[in-house]
């Protein structure tokens, strides 16, 4: 009888080793190491694994793009670029009950409603369990298929035999092949479940959902090639102390990247959020020094959020700064600049930043509202509250143009601000208005001097 090979796979990068060992070469990941059984090279390979194509001139390839299956929610065909595009694999990751088998059950009945017929695949709920969560949130259709099922042959054979328009697997570490002998979830199961279902995917021109766990560290669980072999990657964030919750966009091969989508939880699922800059502003305080507003840029969409700042003296040796919603090192640059440019001695004082309603911002053309928001706390001088500043700040107090400034100021001036602080740079001329006051500052000194 033939022995079987085993290895040592790394469970969190798929590194394969001979032996066990305690650190990963690759991931340098400790103790991550299991044993798993290698599968045997077979001549040609499995047929399945096949796509059974031929070289051609690429000026031959016939374009065939196809309609758009669109899911009824504004927000996730933002998000996905249009709607859903026939064989295209989509990656959903999330925290624990934040909501991504609810939205899940949303768009297959939309989907369902509008005549086409959907499969959810559950590998962590009963049957029944489903159908209670569907009553509640309304998401009941005649074509919305339900199948509980964790065996990938099994789920492979239930696809073809239904022919479905589009498929739902919740969740893709659930799933195990009986080619391997690794437990569920491991590095070797996703990958194996996640090849063979997007490539079965693709040579049938069916879409399919993939709902993936995350780690402690906000990563989708399994091998980093989870995320390169589907065509879109998409991350629910949020926390259990807001209502709101957001997708966003990290990878999308039919659209544009980085595109966020705003959502409120409430009882009966999760209703999209058409104004998210109003809905940040809603309980935005007047008049209060340390609070400014900032245009930020989520993917291809304009959003107004509320910075706020808090800066008070310290008897500490040591003092605090804490940064919630921002880059903890973008505001401590921006504090050392504040003090060697401006003067502003905020050496001995605590500092505290917060982006209200927990949303959180990366780019750089925040700088200049972190730095307004630090010198009105330090100052106690609030700031004009129909008054936005945008702009990116430099080592040496220089403030630097930033991308899509017109789409910003545009979307300020809609939700009623008349004054924009800017970098300098070219403008169009509808930019400025009657509505609109737009006043180019070149550095921080500037910037103050308008302020305040």
């Amino acid at each position: 009888m033939k022995k079987s090979k085993t290895g040592f796979v790394c469970q969190h990068c798929g590194y394969m080793s001979p032996k066990w060992l305690g650190k990963c070469p690759s991931c340098n990941g400790w103790n991550c190491f299991a044993e798993e059984l290698l599968p045997e090279p077979e001549s040609g390979g499995r047929a399945e694994m096949k796509f059974g194509g031929n070289p051609m001139p690429i000026e031959e390839i016939p374009v065939q793009e196809g309609e758009r299956a669109i899911t009824g929610i504004v927000e996730i065909d933002r998000v996905l670029g249009g709607g859903i595009v026939n064989g295209s694999a989509v990656l959903l990751g999330g925290e624990p009950g934040i909501g991504k088998s609810t939205l899940m059950l949303q768009i297959m009945k939309n989907l369902a409603q509008a005549g086409r017929k959907v499969l959810y695949i559950s590998g962590e709920e009963s049957a029944s369990q489903i159908k209670l969560r569907s009553s509640r949130i309304g998401a009941s259709a005649k074509n919305l298929l339900v199948l509980v099922e964790v065996s990938l042959e099994r789920i492979l054979e239930q696809i073809k035999a239904t022919s479905p328009a589009v498929v739902v697997i919740d969740s893709i570490q659930t799933v195990y092949s009986a080619d391997l002998m690794s437990a569920p979830g491991s590095v070797g199961q996703v990958r194996e479940a996640s090849s063979r279902l997007i490539l079965f995917s693709k040579k049938n021109n069916i879409p399919v959902f993939l709902i993936g766990h995350v780690t402690k560290d906000g990563s989708i669980a399994g091998p980093k090639v989870l995320e390169h072999m589907v065509d879109t990657v998409l991350y629910f964030e949020g926390d259990s102390g807001h209502a709101y919750r957001i997708i966003r966009s990290i990878k999308n091969r039919f659209g544009p990247a980085n595109e966020i989508g705003v959502f409120e939880m409430q009882d009966k699922g999760l209703q999209e959020v058409p104004n998210p800059s109003a809905f940040f502003l809603a309980e935005r305080p007047q008049d209060v020094a340390g609070s400014v507003v900032v245009p930020s840029l989520e993917g291809t969409r304009p959003i107004l959020v509320e910075i706020q700042a808090l800066v008070s003296s310290t008897n500490l040796g040591m003092p605090r700064r804490t940064a919630i919603g921002v880059d903890h090192n973008r505001v401590s640059l921006l504090v050392a600049v504040l003090d060697k440019i401006c003067g502003l001695h905020l050496g001995g004082s605590d500092i505290f930043i917060n982006v209200a309603g927990g949303v959180r911002v990366e780019e750089p053309a925040v700088d200049l509202g972190i730095v307004a928001a630090m010198a009105s706390s330090f100052l106690d001088r609030p700031i004009d509250s129909h008054t936005v500043v945008l702009g990116e700040v430099g080592l040496a107090g220089e403030v630097r143009a930033i991308s899509q400034m017109e789409v910003r100021i545009k979307e300020a001036a809609r939700l009623g601000f008349n004054r924009a602080l800017v970098p300098k740079t070219k403008l169009s001329h509808n930019t400025s208005g009657p509505r609109m006051s737009v006043i180019t500052v070149n550095s921080l000194r500037e910037l103050l001097e308008n302020l305040f």
